[in-house]
């Protein structure tokens, strides 16, 4: 009986984990390859926030607008279905911009996702007309800010590129700026996917540079 259980652990570890590993990191339509970048060298966040910068972390960025209550349903999908999914990543960061003027309600948004969640690195930032319109503009997307808002939250990578997709199914031209927080689908199957290729990539590269001394830590996984 002990002999057999063994040889079970031994084809379970030989034969079955590895397949198991490869369908994980296989799913996604990105297949952990580089995740495009789809524009350069965006305004740093530094020029609204001094004491914030894209550099060195892996942003995910929204724009709070001036109907912040009216807009509160996609920073609770945000909340629920990527930043919990990722607090425990290292130089992982949410940066949520907001409009001089509207401390009132982003105090009440705070309050309610707080209720539930660490909001360790949800950061609030509030910024000039002229500078959020300035950072936005940066982006290059193809939708204009609306009161200060857009329904998109935008991925930023650690040297401060927009990042996103070049072929989706979705997006006339293939491009991907930003994702729709409004849609639980495209946050769970393109921008939760898409921040994990991100890692994986900065994995890769960390794993190339420093043969068998890799540390998944290092960056942030």
């Amino acid at each position: 009986m002990m002999k057999l259980t063994k040889k079970r652990v031994v084809l379970f570890l030989l034969f079955i984990f590895p397949l198991i590993c490869f369908l994980i990191l296989s799913t996604g339509k990105n297949n952990f390859t580089k995740l495009p970048i789809v524009t350069k060298n965006i305004v740093d966040i530094s020029t609204i926030d001094p004491t914030k910068t894209f550099k060195g972390n892996i942003s995910i960025v929204c724009f709070l607008g001036n109907n912040i209550d009216e807009n509160r349903g996609g920073f609770f999908n945000l909340n629920e279905k990527i930043y919990k999914n990722f607090i425990k990543y290292n130089k992982f960061q949410i940066l949520a911009i907001y409009p001089d003027g509207k401390e009132e309600e982003v105090q009440k948004i705070k309050k309610e996702i707080s209720a539930f969640t660490d909001m360790v690195k949800w950061n609030f930032i509030k910024g000039s007309k002229k500078n959020i319109k300035a950072l936005y503009t940066s982006f290059k997307a193809k939708d204009s800010l609306k009161n200060l808002y857009t329904s998109k939250v935008y991925l930023v990578d650690k040297n401060g590129d927009l990042r996103g997709r070049v072929n989706d199914a979705d997006s006339k031209d293939g491009k991907l700026f930003g994702y729709n927080m409004n849609s639980v689908s495209v946050l769970n199957g393109k921008l939760k996917d898409d921040v994990l290729v991100l890692y994986y990539e900065y994995y890769a590269s960390f794993k190339d540079k420093n043969k068998n001394k890799a540390d998944r830590k290092e960056v942030g996984l």
